[in-house]
């Protein structure tokens, strides 16, 4: 396990908008105690970006992959970005 912090950024493809995915990832990032932001792309993908501990982030990248009870999720794709001191979590209109 290790503390070093990591920052990711994702975008989760499939059935994604409309099934409560951006409340989900606030709840799921919270209590992982990540920051950053999730918010719904024009494409019908939802974007977020998630900094913690590399274990954290590990988990919710794992948690992307099912999502919530709702959404079909087909793709999550990410990459590593920079961790621009991001505060708390929020969701983006």
């Amino acid at each position: 396990m290790t503390d070093a912090r990591r920052c990711v950024m994702v975008r989760i493809i499939g059935q994604v908008q409309g099934v409560g995915f951006r409340d989900w990832t606030a709840r799921q990032a919270l209590g992982l105690g990540l920051e950053g932001w999730v918010s719904n792309h024009q494409d019908g993908s939802v974007q977020a970006v998630v900094a913690g501990t590399d274990e954290a982030v590990s988990a919710m990248l794992e948690a992307f992959l099912k999502g919530p009870e709702l959404a079909t999720v087909t793709d999550v794709m990410w990459h590593q970005t920079k961790d621009a001191g991001l505060s708390g979590f929020r969701i983006v209109p």
